[in-house]
């Protein structure tokens, strides 16, 4: 997915700090738009949590867990550095990732081959798999996990930033 920013807005209070932007899909690859959400990492939000879900034949040995479920404590290492993303659009569905799911985003982990990133290429966002292989011939790709969308070759001459590594997504199943 290529992006746009259209509308960007920070506020830094004790303690927290707020980072929104609005990023629109460009017309050549009419695909998305994507909102990269506000985040409060100082209010505790616990779930309960039910551990060892079984796919297969449940156990009545098992007992139901009630072990609270925090996203800011449990998926959050880096709150500082962390940003959650909604995906609009199915360049990246066969990694699992479709439209509606929720993104974290954390841009302090280095990323490496294979990595699901966002990146920002020549004035625009997009979120792909990260592809070192070509190195050594002076370039890599980011590829979409769609075989409807083209890679994107990325060389010495384009402005090029990974932005972020996608460490978890967040699916909604019901709508």
């Amino acid at each position: 997915m290529i992006f746009r920013i259209e509308k960007l807005s920070t506020s830094t209070k004790k303690e927290k700090r707020i980072f929104a932007a609005v990023f629109t899909i460009l017309p050549q690859y009419a695909m998305a738009k994507v909102k990269i959400l506000g985040k409060e990492f100082s209010h505790q939000n616990e779930l309960k949590f039910a551990d060892a879900i079984k796919a297969g034949f449940p156990s009545p040995a098992e007992d139901y867990r009630h072990d609270g479920l925090d996203f800011n404590r449990d998926l959050i290492r880096h709150p500082e550095a962390t940003f959650y993303g909604r995906v609009d659009g199915d360049s990246m569905v066969d990694a699992g990732i479709s439209d509606g799911d929720l993104a974290v985003i954390d841009r302090s982990v280095e990323a490496a081959h294979g990595d699901v990133i966002v990146a920002y290429v020549n004035e625009e966002f997009t979120i792909k798999f990260l592809d070192l292989s070509h190195q050594k011939e002076g370039y890599i790709e980011l590829r979409p996990a769609n075989p409807k969308y083209r890679p994107i070759r990325i060389s010495a001459d384009d402005d090029f930033e990974v932005w972020g590594v996608v460490v978890w997504t967040i699916k909604p199943w019901k709508r």
